[in-house]
């Protein structure tokens, strides 16, 4: 089946534009768009699409709002939500994650990688600009050398393998890079994932990353 699309930003050129790419693409349906945050709350709970594409700055009611309405209607089948911005601000990363966003994305991002995140997130895997997550991991590690955190207690129920594996996440590898580096299947791999997000309460990679960063799990470099 497709994966459903909705498009959330004030600009008409922009939906428009980005549903010219995503709806040329055999595995993507565009099911509608809003021009406004309160609109792209009620459309998704219309349409109950695999993805919302949720610009960040919106009349009525801004992106991270709309997204928080969205995420929090626990919607069945659930609704991921990639926010867009032309912002490359922190802020809108630590906000965006912290409501459940899957992904974020800059507007001025290829063609291509607009497609793929859009297949990231539908996958139930969350995505994350580049350049966002090198300044995501430095901003935590800046706030780690300002006030050290603790370790999370909830690391110490990983068995060896999986924080092996939570190590590899937060270093930014695919399911498929992480099976190839332990020589394992793939599917042995998303078993462990699946294992250490309901350990640790995550609901996807991008707060994995962040959990990894601020333990000291993973250091930088």
């Amino acid at each position: 089946m497709a994966i459903t699309v909705l498009i959330a930003d004030d600009q008409a050129m922009v939906r428009q534009g980005f549903g010219a790419l995503l709806g040329a693409q055999t595995d993507i349906s565009v099911v509608g768009d809003a021009p406004d945050g309160k609109v792209a709350v009620a459309e998704a709970k219309r349409l109950r699409p695999d993805v919302v594409l949720m610009d960040v700055r919106m009349p009525e009611m801004n992106g991270l709002d709309a997204a928080r309405a969205i995420l929090t209607a626990n919607l069945d089948p659930p609704v991921r939500v990639l926010m867009l911005t032309t912002f490359d601000i922190d802020d809108y990363v630590y906000e965006a994650l912290s409501i459940g966003a899957s992904g974020f994305l800059l507007k001025d991002a290829p063609a291509e990688e607009l497609v793929r995140a859009v297949r990231v997130v539908a996958d139930g895997e969350a995505l994350l600009a580049p350049t966002i997550t090198r300044r995501l991991i430095a901003d935590v590690t800046r706030r780690r050398n300002t006030v050290r955190a603790a370790p999370s207690p909830a690391l110490g129920t990983l068995t060896p393998r999986e924080r092996e594996v939570l190590e590899l996440v937060a270093k930014g590898l695919s399911n498929t890079e992480i099976a190839a580096a332990l020589f394992v299947a793939e599917q042995t791999v998303k078993t462990h994932v699946s294992k250490v997000f309901s350990k640790l309460g995550l609901r996807d990679r991008a707060q994995a990353v962040v959990l990894a960063y601020e333990s000291g799990l993973v250091v930088p470099g």
